[in-house]
């Protein structure tokens, strides 16, 4: 059970760790370093804890993913849950999309986007927020199940 949980922190840590270089880079990518470093220095508690956020969830689903597989269950409870939680993690980063709208040339958009950035910011985190609590809602569940089968 400790080497889940630490396997689970671990990918958490370098989870959080690629979005935040996935977030300079492409920023750097479409503004320049200088531009980067500014948005990040206005806006760095938003990143953080974006970053944190997805990071908490990826851990979340190694170890649920860990823990189905180390108990033998079926494939189809494994594919279950895998789904459920991946759906989960990726509609928290969608947020992230409007950092390469630019590259893609689609100036209304972009516009629209940053004038609403901070509400995109506040939907990010609120995302992050319940598909942290619905991982730990699926973990919750699947412990009890497995309490009662002992």
């Amino acid at each position: 059970m400790k080497k889940i949980i630490l396997n689970a922190v671990f990918k958490g840590i370098i989870a959080s760790l690629i979005l935040l270089g996935a977030y300079f880079l492409i920023l750097t990518l479409v503004s320049g370093w200088d531009f980067a470093v500014d948005q990040f220095l206005d806006y760095w508690y938003f990143v953080l804890s974006l970053a944190f956020g997805f990071g908490i969830q990826v851990g979340l689903f190694v170890y649920l993913k860990n823990a189905v597989h180390s108990k033998n269950l079926s494939k189809g409870v494994l594919a279950a849950t895998g789904t459920t939680s991946t759906v989960a993690m990726i509609s928290c980063c969608a947020h992230y999309l409007v950092n390469i709208l630019p590259v893609l040339g689609v100036t209304g958009l972009v516009t629209f986007v940053a004038q609403y950035q901070m509400e995109l910011f506040g939907l990010g985190l609120l995302s992050n927020l319940l598909g942290i609590a619905y991982i730990l809602r699926r973990i919750y569940f699947f412990h009890k199940s497995q309490s009662h089968d002992i």
